[in-house]
């Protein structure tokens, strides 16, 4: 719910400024002196409000995850695309030292079985 500097996401304090104003309000219609049937009337109003109020606040947070899912997707990608170049491009480097290690090790190699060697 909470980042490491301490701040809450906007969906955190809407949720909890939600759930204070539905607490206030039951305890308003509580205490104010009226009938039984308008204090239920009132308490299913704010009820209403803020079961109104929760859903909408619920579709903003499966809208913003679903965008964060949808950025998360990409940058992956563009990352596996990277990864996946650096590899093929250390395969290829690879490939290359070691023909150039043969072919030094073969002239190493002719050069201990030449002629003059021999003679020596």
């Amino acid at each position: 719910m909470s980042n490491s500097e301490g701040r809450y996401s906007a969906s955190c304090v809407a949720i909890a400024f939600l759930l204070g104003g539905a607490v206030g309000a039951g305890l308003a219609a509580l205490l104010t002196p009226k009938t039984g049937s308008e204090v239920r009337g009132r308490i299913r109003e704010q009820a209403y409000a803020v079961r109104g109020e929760a859903h909408r606040v619920a579709d903003e947070v499966r809208d913003k995850a679903g965008d964060l899912l949808d950025k998360s997707k990409g940058v992956i990608e563009q990352k596996k695309a990277v990864l996946e170049s650096a590899y093929e491009a250390g395969k290829e480097a690879m490939a290359r030292e070691k023909e150039r290690l043969i072919a030094h090790m073969k002239s190493e190699k002719a050069e201990d079985t030449s002629p003059e060697k021999e003679e020596t």
